[in-house]
């Protein structure tokens, strides 16, 4: 219904409702406009979305889309059809009506069947790009470098001819000159002064010298020698370490209830290279199971003799090893820390041994 207002015709408010009834109300009030007449005008949007008949064309066209894809996937798939193209711009023409949620629910399925088509589509395409024809390309070299049919030539074989005509002189060269842009050369090297054919020198011929054999003195005196230092050496470490034992022994039997502390016994407060040795020599102690090394109650490591029973008992299963390594900075905090002021293993040129 339209009502006056200021000399002017004015538009009564939508209600909602059902479609019937909008399209009763708007007879209603054309026939009391115009008496029955109707006069033409813009559509209006809100009917043009609860149209039904324009809701099922709309998804009519989108599976006819989707079935026209489907059935013709192999035609599609081929370089030349554009087929594809023209259903991507149709379907972007339906998607300005699409209103509903099923209508684009047919939008996505559409472009998801076209994105696997287009996919399918560009890897057959890069596989064809990348194919190589050897006979075209002979025939389009043939093309290229003049090749005449229609005359032979005498001496075909001699000028390169080929098999089903005749190649001018100068074919290659037209090869050659269409080459050069794709190439960066250097310059060729040439002499100034002319060019010659230098050949290398003949490699000399290399004279060894003769060894001088060493005299039978001379092999009879250096192995006694090495054999005599090698024997010095392990006599002077076996009698230090029975030295040191028989310290620790003595330390031990004076009172065996008192731990005897692993740093006490081998820290020489006057000397740390005395010191690097009695770390030396007392780590063959642990290692033949001379001696052993446990942790008192404030978890710092002592060292005991072991009696005779006790290392066939202990065997070389339950002795581990370890890596003892000792800076002149710890070695004085160590003796700092122990109060260290005297040596327990004397050295061996004193009195006190």
């Amino acid at each position: 219904m339209k009502r006056v207002r200021g000399g002017e015709e004015e538009e009564a408010p939508r209600v909602n409702g059902s479609t019937g009834r909008r399209r009763g109300e708007h007879r209603q009030s054309d026939e009391d406009d115009g008496g029955g007449s109707s006069s033409p005008g813009p559509a209006d949007p809100q009917e043009d979305d609860n149209d039904p008949g324009l809701r099922r064309e709309i998804r009519s066209k989108y599976r006819d889309l989707i079935n026209s894809v489907q059935q013709n996937r192999e035609d599609m798939l081929s370089p030349s059809n554009n087929r594809l193209t023209e259903v991507l711009e149709e379907a972007n023409k339906l998607f300005k009506d699409v209103r509903q949620a099923r209508e684009a629910a047919l939008d996505a399925q559409l472009l998801v069947v076209a994105t696997d088509l287009g996919k399918e589509k560009a890897s057959q395409l890069f596989a064809e790009g990348t194919a190589f024809d050897p006979t075209a390309f002979a025939e389009h070299l043939l093309s290229f470098m003049g090749l005449n049919r229609l005359e032979d030539g005498e001496d075909e074989q001699q000028n390169g001819g080929a098999a089903d005509g005749y190649l001018p002189q100068d074919a290659w060269h037209r090869v050659a000159k269409r080459a050069e842009c794709c190439f960066r050369t250097a310059p060729s090297f040439h002499y100034m002064m002319g060019s010659f054919h230098a050949e290398p020198p003949p490699p000399k011929q290399r004279i060894e010298r003769q060894r001088k054999a060493p005299s039978k003195e001379a092999k009879r005196i250096m192995p006694t020698q090495m054999k005599k230092m090698e024997d010095s050496h392990q006599e002077a470490t076996e009698k230090e370490v029975e030295r040191i034992l028989g310290y620790l022994k003595s330390y031990y039997q004076d009172d065996p209830t008192s731990p005897i502390s692993y740093y006490e016994f081998v820290i020489d407060p006057k000397s740390f290279s005395r010191t690097v040795e009695n770390i030396f020599h007392t780590s063959f102690l642990i290692r033949d199971g001379l001696a052993r090394m446990y942790l008192d109650s404030a978890k710092l490591p002592c060292i005991a003799p072991v009696e005779e029973g006790e290392v066939e008992a202990g065997g070389s299963c339950s002795r581990k090893q370890c890596v003892v390594s000792i800076s002149p900075k710890i070695w004085k905090e160590l003796i700092d820390a122990f109060e260290i002021r005297d040596t327990m293993i004397h050295p061996p040129n004193t009195q006190n041994e």
